[in-house]
């Protein structure tokens, strides 16, 4: 059994929605329905369950990818890229030459993202694309730099999106992921725990009318591989010079790898 099957897998043919087993071609759905309901509220949502810490960490994240200044082409892909955080910031710190790809499975995130893009003046530079993680309308070796953020977990079968994500690279390209991890610091595993299942969804229930939303992404998150049994499945996708970075004490992470 792969980490992921340990992971994600329950008896034949279901697998993990939170802490609940669902039919495995039921889960995609599922998720779909959460993020349909939070579109509109998803930085919010992000700041109730980060303490507002996304927005250093997503900043952290772009500096690490270090789009590169000059007027050379480079293109970004950022699958699960919702409301467009990711690619704004990766083209404000990048130079003229830098492009990208917005690719989000749900068309409630993307219309929020497209009117982001659209208010930057950013339209020019981005291309808003609907596609599954696991199956992406793209052929071999189109980009520079694929990022995922806060969202992997969310994927049905992570090992085909990071099959995925190596196919679409060029060679020479980075895979990187921001994704909520495990703690690894004593008394704050504690604390963050305390935070998670009792303060957000009773917050998400206070400011976005509904807990069962965030009920399932705080879930969702105790079932995401740990830092290291995620970088195994990065390295089985075929990417070298895998790494991890934890910040806030593991409450997140960077994975990096290179399509080398």
């Amino acid at each position: 059994m792969t980490t992921q099957d340990q992971n994600n897998a329950g008896a034949a043919g279901t697998t993990s929605f939170g802490f609940r087993d669902v039919a495995t071609d039921k889960r995609q759905g599922l998720v779909n329905e959460v993020f349909s309901a939070v579109a509109e509220r998803y930085d919010l949502m992000n700041d109730l369950m980060s303490g507002g810490m996304h927005r250093l960490w997503k900043d952290d994240f772009v500096a690490a990818l270090n789009p590169p200044r000059g007027a050379q082409a480079w293109r970004l892909i950022d699958v699960a890229g919702g409301t467009g955080d990711i690619v704004l910031r990766a083209l404000d710190r990048g130079g003229p030459g830098c492009s990208a790809v917005l690719c989000d499975i749900s068309p409630e995130m993307l219309g929020v993202g497209r009117r982001r893009v659209a208010k930057a003046g950013r339209g020019p530079q981005v291309d808003v694309v609907q596609g599954n993680a696991e199956v992406l309308p793209f052929p071999d070796r189109q980009f520079d730099a694929y990022t995922i953020a806060f969202g992997i977990r969310n994927v049905t079968q992570i090992d085909k999106a990071l099959a995925e994500a190596f196919r679409v690279l060029k060679i020479g390209g980075r895979f990187m992921c921001l994704e909520f991890s495990q703690v690894e610091v004593p008394i704050l595993d504690k604390l963050y725990d305390l935070h998670s299942f009792n303060v957000i969804p009773r917050l998400g229930q206070l400011t976005a009318g509904a807990a069962q939303p965030y009920e399932y992404l705080v879930e969702s998150i105790r079932k995401f591989p740990k830092q290291e049994a995620f970088a195994a499945m990065i390295r089985e996708a075929g990417f070298e010079r895998v790494s991890y970075r934890n910040l806030t004490g593991g409450v997140a992470a960077i994975h990096s790898g290179w399509k080398i």
